[in-house]
C-alpha cells in the first residue's frame, strides 16, 4: 500500500507487483481465443454457400485503400493516447502515456468489451504508479463519458442534418430524427445520473448506512465514482484543453474514416452522413461482451448500414475489412506497447527493490517517492 506524506509518497517493492490477469500466459490464451474466432469467420465466408458475391467482392480489394485504413487506425490510437494523458495524468511522460494507452487499445481487442477491457489495464498501471483507487474510478467514469461525447453529438448533428435535408441521404424520420432524439436523451440521462448518484451517495454517507455491510460500501463507492466522474467530465469540457479536444475528435473521426477507406477498397462509398450515422449506431453492437466485439459490432454495422439502403454485399465487405484492421492493428501495436510497458515497470520495480529504505526516487505516475521497508 502507498502512503502519502505531504507531497511525497511512500511505497514498498511489493506494491509494484503485476496482477495475474496481465501475465503472459493469460494474455496468450486470450490472443489464441480471438485468433480462433477470426478463423471461424474466415472459414464461414470461404465455405458457406450463398456467399459467392461476397467472396468475389472481397477478392477485388484495392490494397492501397486498406493500407490507408491501417494509417487511420494508428492516428485514431494517437487520439486515444492524448485523451488518456489529459484525463488521467498530465505529468506522465508521453512515452509512458503511449505505452499505457496503446496497451489499453490492445486489451480492448483481446478482452470482452462488456468486461474489464483496456481500462482495467490502465487502472492497474495508474494504481501501481501511486494514484488512489477513488481517483482512478472517478477519472475512468470521466474518460468513458468524454470519449462518448463525440459519438452522441455526431448522432444528433448528423441525424438532424439528414432529417432536414442539410445532408444528402436518408430522410426517414425514424432513421434520422429518432436516433438524434434518443442521443439527446442519453446526454440528459447521463447528467441526471451524475446528480442522482451524488445525492444518493451523500445520503448514504450522512446516515452511515453504507458502513454496515460490504455491499453498502461498494454501492457508496460506485455512487461516488459516478457522481464525481460526471462532474469531472463537465469540468474538463469547460476547460477547453486543445489537446483533449483534438484527441477526442481524432479518436472517433479517424476510426469512422477507416470504414470509408474500406468501402473505397471495394468500390464507391456511401454518402459520408450515411456512413457516419451507420457507424455510430452500429458500433453499439460492441457492448455485447465478446472479445473485441467480434460478431456484435460486425452484425450491428452491416445491419445498420443496410437499413440506410447500403448494398448488403458492399456493407459486408467493407465491415469485414474494417473489423480486420480495427482488431489486428491494436492487437499488434498494443502488444508491442504492453511489452515495452512491462519492461519499463519491471526495470522500475527492480530499481525500487534494490533501494535501501528511505531512499527517494522517481516512480511513474507518482513523481518522487520514498522507499519504505516491507512489513513482516
Amino acid at each position: 500500500m502507498k502512503v502519502k506524506t505531504g507531497d511525497t509518497a511512500q511505497l514498498a517493492p511489493s506494491d509494484l507487483a503485476m496482477p495475474q490477469e496481465l501475465s503472459r500466459r493469460h494474455l496468450r490464451s486470450r490472443l489464441l481465443f480471438v485468433l480462433g474466432l477470426v478463423l471461424v469467420v474466415i472459414a464461414g465466408v470461404t465455405l458457406l454457400p450463398g456467399l459467392g458475391s461476397l467472396r468475389s467482392h472481397l477478392a477485388g480489394a484495392k490494397p492501397e485503400w486498406l493500407a490507408l485504413g491501417v494509417v487511420l487506425k494508428l492516428l485514431s490510437g494517437f487520439g486515444y493516447v492524448a485523451v488518456f494523458r489529459m484525463v488521467f495524468c498530465r505529468r506522465m511522460s508521453w512515452r509512458v502515456s503511449f505505452q499505457i494507452g496503446m496497451s489499453e487499445l490492445g486489451a480492448n481487442a483481446l478482452f470482452p468489451t462488456g468486461g474489464a477491457g483496456g481500462l482495467a489495464l490502465g487502472a492497474w498501471a495508474l494504481r501501481r504508479g501511486g494514484m488512489r483507487g477513488a481517483d482512478v474510478a472517478r477519472r475512468t467514469v470521466a474518460f468513458f463519458l468524454l470519449t462518448s461525447v463525440p459519438n452522441v453529438l455526431g448522432v444528433i448533428i448528423i441525424g438532424l442534418g439528414l432529417a432536414t435535408g442539410l445532408f444528402a441521404g436518408e430522410s426517414n424520420l425514424l432513421l434520422t430524427a429518432l436516433p438524434a432524439a434518443i442521443a439527446a436523451g442519453g446526454i440528459a440521462a447521463a447528467l441526471l445520473a451524475g446528480r442522482v448518484a451524488e445525492r444518493w451517495g451523500a445520503r448514504l454517507e450522512r446516515t452511515g448506512s453504507h458502513e454496515r455491510s460490504r455491499h453498502g460500501r461498494a454501492l457508496r463507492g460506485v455512487l461516488k465514482a459516478v457522481g464525481d466522474g460526471v462532474s469531472e467530465a463537465l469540468a474538463l469540457l469547460r476547460e477547453g484543453n486543445i489537446i483533449l479536444m483534438l484527441g477526442l475528435i481524432a479518436y472517433l473521426a479517424f476510426d469512422v474514416m477507416i470504414l470509408w477507406a474500406t468501402f473505397r477498397a471495394f468500390g464507391p462509398a456511401p454518402p459520408l452522413a450515411i456512413l457516419w450515422i451507420g457507424y455510430l449506431i452500429g458500433e453499439l453492437g460492441g457492448l455485447i461482451p465478446v472479445p473485441g466485439g467480434i460478431g456484435g459490432v460486425d452484425a450491428g454495422l452491416v445491419g445498420t448500414l443496410a437499413l440506410y439502403n447500403v448494398s448488403l454485399t458492399s456493407a459486408a465487405s467493407a465491415v469485414l475489412a474494417y473489423r480486420a484492421i480495427a482488431l489486428w492493428v491494436p492487437s499488434v501495436v498494443g502488444g508491442v506497447a504492453f511489452l515495452a510497458l512491462r519492461r519499463t515497470l519491471r526495470e522500475e520495480a527492480h530499481q525500487v527493490a534494490g533501494c535501501a529504505p528511505e531512499t527517494e526516487m522517481e516512480v511513474i505516475g507518482l513523481g518522487r517517492v520514498v522507499i519504505r521497508a516491507e512489513s513482516r
